[in-house]
């Protein structure tokens, strides 16, 4: 049996990308750190997944976690939002992927399911269940995409072992397995 796990939940976003981690041992979880990347104030995409690039492989080196856990990219309306989306979720895939560090991706609904039973509830919801099951007065960040970080790897552990409609991947040899169209 594993000592201590640590999980790094990514909430990725190209405004603002959410994190946070959380350190497991003996089933018990305790929140090692939550925090946000303000990515408004970059001039540009380009310069933006940069920024999500060499701040994750920051976490990595500083924290070093087990697994990284990602929230995956809901289908919306706005396909230039989409896409945008998906980009930074890929670079923090491929930033996790260049340090061998296993990825799981999470729906939004999932994640909300496993921390508040609802997979429709608000952020202010989750952040809410995420206040109270980590005994914090208020939660320490001002953008509510650092608790959908927190709420990632909270999931994550929620679903260790019993994980069915998530996609996870140990580096690119699994992910190129399990996604052979995106082989060119």
């Amino acid at each position: 049996m594993i000592a201590e796990k640590i999980i790094l939940g990514i909430d990725p976003g190209t405004a603002v990308m959410g994190f946070g981690l959380i350190s497991v041992k003996k089933g018990k979880m305790e929140m090692v750190a939550v925090h946000e990347l303000i990515l408004k104030k970059y001039p540009n995409h380009e310069t933006k997944l940069k920024y999500i690039f060499e701040k994750t492989l920051a976490l990595i080196d500083e924290y070093h976690p087990d697994e990284v856990a990602l929230e995956a990219p809901f289908f919306g309306k706005n396909v230039q939002s989409m896409l945008k989306l998906g980009r930074a979720q890929g670079v923090a895939m491929a930033a996790s992927l260049y340090r061998n560090v296993p990825i799981t991706e999470y729906s939004p609904k999932k994640i909300k399911m496993a921390i508040t039973g609802n997979g429709n509830a608000s952020k202010e919801q989750v952040a809410g269940m995420l206040q109270n099951l980590f005994k914090l007065k208020e939660f320490p960040t001002k953008y509510l995409d650092a608790s959908d970080g927190l709420a990632v790897a909270v999931c994550h552990h929620f679903n260790s072992g019993t994980i069915t409609d998530t996609k996870s991947y140990s580096g690119w040899d699994s992910f190129l397995k399990q996604n052979p169209d995106r082989l060119k």
